[in-house]
């Protein structure tokens, strides 16, 4: 008897077990089912606002490329009526000149038609013709003159410029030919000092008198004069830039 019971309580605890089982899966189920259903209500919910937004921005864009093609119609049409103003005024101005034109045409004719029923104004109309055609042979004669002096001119002084250059440029030649006659000089003045014996000192000092002497040349072709030279060489004077030739030149 009290094994029957024992098995009868133990089967009542199985079966509450399993009946507690069952609710915690019905539970977890019920869980699982709400969280799917929330995902899929949010995912549905931001599904919608994407598909909301994309439709604003297509509806802004559409907005935006209507409001372009409009703003270009207007400016075309603008355009197009300003450059008919612009072609009408034309057509004007033209209109205008061509019967100003026309009237002063006519009215010369009948000037001319005038004169030639009119002897003294015929001879007057000469006697201007004539001096009209006097006074712009003077014109031309006095403007070629002008034009020959203006030209004596410039020839003149292309001829003073490039003379001048001639003479920089010779300056700057003999300039050029002293300073290397000088570091000649200093040069052997250099190698006589390191000399090793005395034939080589005599080779030298030979080589040092006969490059003194190319320097003073040069010092005297340059303008400044050569004197007798010490062991240390005087330089030249100032340089004359004068043009050769120059009766106010101060270096003469």
């Amino acid at each position: 008897m009290a094994e029957q019971k024992e098995s009868s309580v133990l089967f009542s605890l199985k079966e509450l077990m399993s009946l507690e089982e069952d609710r915690i899966k019905a539970e977890e189920a019920e869980k699982e089912a709400r969280a799917r259903a929330d995902a899929e209500s949010r995912a549905a919910a931001e599904r919608a606002a994407r598909d909301a937004e994309e439709a604003r921005m297509r509806a802004e864009e559409e907005a935006r490329r209507l409001e372009e093609q409009r703003r270009r119609e207007e400016e075309a049409r603008l355009n197009a009526i300003h450059h008919g103003e612009i072609e009408k005024a034309r057509a004007d101005a033209e209109h205008r000149a061509r019967m100003e034109a026309l009237a002063s045409q006519q009215a010369h004719e009948q000037q001319l038609a005038s004169l030639t029923h009119d002897e003294s104004k015929k001879k007057l109309k000469m006697w201007v013709f004539i001096a009209s055609g006097s006074l712009v042979v003077l014109m031309i004669g006095g403007g070629i003159l002008w034009k020959r002096s203006a030209d004596q001119k410039e020839a003149e002084k292309a001829a003073l410029a490039a003379q001048a250059r001639s003479a920089q440029e010779e300056l700057d030649r003999l300039k050029r030919e002293f300073d290397e006659k000088e570091k000649k000089v200093t040069e052997l003045k250099s190698q006589m000092a390191s000399a090793k014996d005395d034939a080589e000192r005599a080779k030298i000092e030979a080589q040092l008198a006969k490059a003194k002497k190319e320097s003073d040349d040069a010092a005297k072709r340059l303008g400044g004069g050569g004197g007798p030279r010490g062991d240390k060489p005087s330089g030249p004077s100032k340089p004359c830039n004068c043009p050769p030739g120059d009766p106010l030149c101060s270096c003469l």
